[in-house]
């Protein structure tokens, strides 16, 4: 029953975010950065739902992380944000009596040279490095349009974005640093095993 409800929480929130608006990436010239794409994305409205009542508590922890590396400030204890504008990634990790909260953003350049697809993934592991989904694990996509400079939620593209599994085990993401490809880690236990979503250049796929 607990997996069941994650489910559909997690499909609540994100049928939620795919129902607001476009979020404008400011940008100088005409290629945006991982920076651009991470600001725009952060300071949307995505952690706060006054109508259903929740705030999505690692978003709002990336948030703050991302306004102390715009001003030059210190991370708090347990707290490391690494920006690679080179290969358009972006990790924040955020440690706590051995847990881990792992949140990752990157884009890739579409075929069509159009438009960019930005991800941001969240995912929570336990004291043995185990999965341990919480509330607001997932992943995210959003499609950017290099006319208008916005970008808009999107369905995962070429693939359906799985957590619990009825064999009883849990799906969980990897976004690229280096290359163009997903990785899918399932979880039975502390048992990992993995495959590749590979990036075609306007969908992913086994």
């Amino acid at each position: 029953m607990k997996r069941v409800l994650l489910t559909i929480i997690l499909a609540c929130c994100t049928l939620a975010l795919t129902a607001q608006e476009g979020i404008k990436v400011n940008c100088q010239g005409e290629k945006p950065t991982i920076s651009d794409f991470a600001w725009a994305f952060l300071s949307s409205d995505n952690g706060e739902d006054e109508e259903e009542g929740y705030a999505d508590e690692s978003f709002n922890a990336v948030k703050q992380a991302w306004i102390r590396h715009r001003e030059g400030l210190p991370q708090n204890e347990g707290v490391t944000l690494s920006v690679d504008e080179k290969n358009g990634f972006v990790l924040y990790e955020s440690r706590y009596e051995g847990s881990l909260l792992r949140i990752e953003m990157c884009y890739w350049n579409e075929s069509d040279k159009k438009h960019k697809l930005f991800a941001y993934n969240v995912g929570y592991y336990a004291q043995d490095g185990e999965y341990s989904p919480g509330q607001f694990d997932g992943l995210t996509f959003c499609r950017y349009d290099n006319a208008s400079k916005e970008m808009t939620y999107c369905d995962a593209p070429g693939f359906e974005v799985e957590y619990g599994l009825d064999d009883g085990s849990w799906a969980c993401y990897d976004l690229p640093r280096t290359g163009k490809d997903i990785t899918v880690n399932y979880w039975h236990g502390n048992t990992k095993t993995q495959k590749t979503l590979k990036w075609d250049g306007s969908k992913f796929g086994f």
